[in-house]
């Protein structure tokens, strides 16, 4: 019998980068939250592992040969033992690629949370994690998609200020940007943040008190990512304009951006503000917290 669940957005409320270590890597810490709107994974019965993708954004991914959905499956089924039935997948692609919304590490998380469903039900959370966080640095925190705080690659969590549901607008306004260049950029300009936790409350009341508390936080990708893609500072700089948004930020390392605000009217008038100027833009009304299902 078919499965099928949500492979939610991620976004960074804050995202603080540090400079590269001997390896290469930066420490970062981001406090991530998950949107109610995602792709849509589906398992099912197959011939042999295989992936079909569609949906809006599927032919973006056309010619991806090695999708994280699959390499999250292998992955699962080398922990097994013994023959196991062919399953296959189905990707609903509703995100847009490489758009600062975790998109791929969602996928493989929903993925494995279906696998473990149908063909390891007896494999541990913290196995599961394990496999999660091999895919990659948002790898762990898009297996839940549940609020945390991420430090180190991404790999270190904990949990979450208690945070009221966002009301939300995610906007993309059609450019892709490469992570890598993003970094080599934000390298060159050697502006590193700390990387610190900063200090926070048990819990937010209000996202008006989220709000505030953001603006002392910041994106430290956003700059180098506006400098190779000037359109998101033409997102940024829309959504802040726009008497509805409380902030307006971008995700990861672009190009989404999102505005947070006061109420689901607010952000529906926002959203459709946007449509209506932007036409061109994909614009996501949506809640941020999670987890969804």
């Amino acid at each position: 019998m078919a499965a099928d669940t949500l492979a939610p957005a991620k976004i960074n409320l804050f995202l603080h980068v540090g400079a590269p270590g001997a390896d290469g890597y930066h420490p970062l810490c981001s406090l991530m939250v998950f949107a109610d709107a995602g792709d849509r994974v589906t398992l099912q019965a197959g011939d042999a592992l295989d992936l079909r993708v569609r949906g809006p954004f599927g032919g973006q991914l056309a010619g991806e040969g090695d999708n994280l959905v699959l390499r999250a499956a292998r992955a699962l089924l080398a922990t097994a033992k013994g023959p196991q039935a062919p399953h296959a997948f189905v990707l609903d692609k509703r995100l847009p690629v490489a758009a600062g919304l975790g998109g791929g590490s969602s996928d493989a998380g929903a993925a494995l949370r279906l696998m473990r469903e149908q063909v390891r039900p007896r494999l541990g959370d913290a196995e599961l994690e394990a496999v999660a966080a091999s895919l990659g640095a948002d790898g762990a925190a898009c297996l839940w998609g549940r609020p945390v705080l991420a430090e180190g690659r991404g790999e270190r969590l904990s949990p979450a200020p208690g945070l009221p549901i966002l009301e939300a607008v995610l906007v993309n306004p059609g450019v892709t940007v490469s992570t890598p260049e993003v970094y080599r950029r934000f390298d060159a300009g050697g502006a590193f943040g700390e990387v610190e936790p900063p200090p926070m409350p048990e819990a937010f009341e209000s996202v008006e008190e989220l709000a505030g508390w953001l603006v002392s936080t910041r994106n430290d990708l956003e700059a180098p990512a506006v400098a190779l893609a000037p359109a998101i500072g033409d997102v940024l700089a829309t959504l802040a304009d726009e008497p509805e948004a409380l902030i307006a930020r971008m995700s990861g390392s672009g190009a989404t951006c999102f505005a947070l605000c006061q109420s689901e009217v607010e952000a529906e008038t926002l959203a459709e503000r946007i449509m209506a100027m932007k036409p061109d833009w994909w614009v996501q009304r949506c809640r941020l917290g999670g987890p969804w299902d």
